[in-house]
């Protein structure tokens, strides 16, 4: 049995049916933004691998990082001791995140970053009895853990199929204006007012809301307006819930600005960070409190945050993710995803006449066409090989997240790609 035969009869691949996961494409090698496939052709990684490859793939400076600390110190448990890596990572993160944001907790993805903020805000709040609930908006994602899963969008989302078993949430309409849209008075009536009627009604059984500031990711890819994150803040503040912002695939220049949250000026309690953390090389997050949440915790009945896991702090991680901090602090990374969003605008610009598009969207490093009706995930996967560019779509949107070093020539191909798609019948 070859490899591929291998895979499909042994191997899950995410959101597939075991034994029919659609075309698949092995890998050998990975540099820059191009992906080596066993037969010898070449695909531009468009998705920068699940938008954590922002430096793209192989990147010397970050190769070297984690081989000098390869030959030191891979790994050893965070209980108890700690290293330079943990230790140089948290002097960048503090450095660069706004300021009162700086209770650092490093996690193994993303999804257990949401899950170790969750419980944060929980412990925080154990000096008001009865604050054990959460609240959201509809269309958002946060992860495939238990308790992230409860709080992607119940009804759309990719966790639906779980129901009742995933316990209420409380869930308030999308965001209603689009970033970029104009903002008045009745747009922050509209777009807060329900969440004002439920800290009214269910405020003091609420510890935290937790948000994708800006864009909303895997659950429907929607940019919406900054004001109404401004709007959470003070009525979050109103009603002494914790604000949580969900920046793992945002994070580190996605939008245009570092953190997706400086479009807005607002600073939540909890803070998750994932993904571009490292560059792509290796699985690591981080959950970031304020020092009022961290007080919090410790002046309460458990004054201990109650997790702990094994690859916490993570030596070869935190050397990853201090190299890659260190190329977004003297590179251009500004430069390159205005010129990405330059690109993709222009290029992508053609779908709005495609009869099968319903929209186009697009914001920093961030190309979206959303079709009307779903797409044949197997008819693009067959196609990528074709057209050379690596697309992953999901239900009716074909979207991009592109490395920051792809060049306007590469920018090119994947835009003409995507029409390609956008225009089957």
């Amino acid at each position: 049995m070859n490899d591929l035969g291998f895979d499909r009869a042994h191997l899950w691949h995410p959101y597939a049916p075991m034994g029919d996961p659609g075309p698949l494409h092995e890998v050998v090698a990975a540099e820059g933004v191009w992906l080596e496939l066993a037969d010898g052709s070449r695909m531009i990684d468009a998705m920068s691998s699940w938008w954590c490859a922002a430096h793209g793939h192989r990147h010397p400076v970050l190769v070297a990082a984690m081989r000098a600390q390869l030959e030191r110190l891979p790994h050893v448990m965070f209980g108890g001791l700690t290293h330079a890596p943990a230790v140089g990572l948290g002097r960048r993160l503090v450095g660069m995140l706004p300021a009162g944001l700086d209770r650092i907790f490093y996690c193994d993805s993303g999804s257990v970053a949401v899950e170790v903020a969750l419980k944060m805000a929980a412990q925080a709040q154990m000096r008001h009895p009865g604050r054990v609930d959460f609240a959201t908006v509809r269309g958002g994602y946060h992860g495939d853990t238990w308790k992230a899963m409860s709080l992607c969008d119940p009804q759309a989302g990719m966790h639906r199929r779980f129901g009742t078993a995933l316990g209420p949430r409380h869930f308030v309409p999308r965001p209603p204006v689009d970033f970029g849209a104009g903002w008045d008075e009745d747009s922050a009536r509209n777009g807060l007012g329900a969440v004002a009627a439920l800290f009214a009604e269910k405020g003091h059984r609420i510890a935290g809301f937790i948000v994708e500031p800006v864009v909303q990711g895997a659950g429907g890819m929607r940019f919406h307006h900054p004001r109404w994150l401004a709007g959470l803040r003070d009525l979050c503040d109103r009603h002494d819930v914790l604000l949580i912002f969900d920046e793992i695939a945002t994070g580190f220049g996605r939008t245009g600005r570092m953190f997706a949250m400086e479009h807005a000026g607002v600073v939540p309690d909890i803070l998750c960070l994932g993904k571009a953390l490292t560059g792509g090389m290796i699985s690591f997050a981080a959950t970031v409190a304020s020092a009022r949440v961290a007080e919090a915790i410790a002046a309460g009945p458990a004054p201990v945050l109650m997790h702990g896991p094994t690859y916490m702090g993570n030596p070869l991680a935190c050397a990853a993710a201090c190299a890659s901090l260190d190329l977004l602090a003297r590179g251009d990374w500004k430069g390159q995803v205005v010129g990405i969003e330059a690109g993709l605008r222009r290029g992508l610009a053609p779908a709005r006449d495609l009869p099968g598009v319903a929209d186009l969207r697009v914001l920093g490093a961030i190309g979206v066409i959303e079709m009307r009706t779903p797409l044949d995930m197997a008819r693009v996967h067959g196609f990528c090989r074709e057209a050379g560019v690596w697309l992953r779509p999901f239900g009716r949107l074909l979207y991009c997240m592109p490395p920051f070093v792809t060049t306007g020539a590469e920018l090119d191909l994947i835009c003409a790609a995507m029409l390609r798609i956008a225009g089957w019948r």
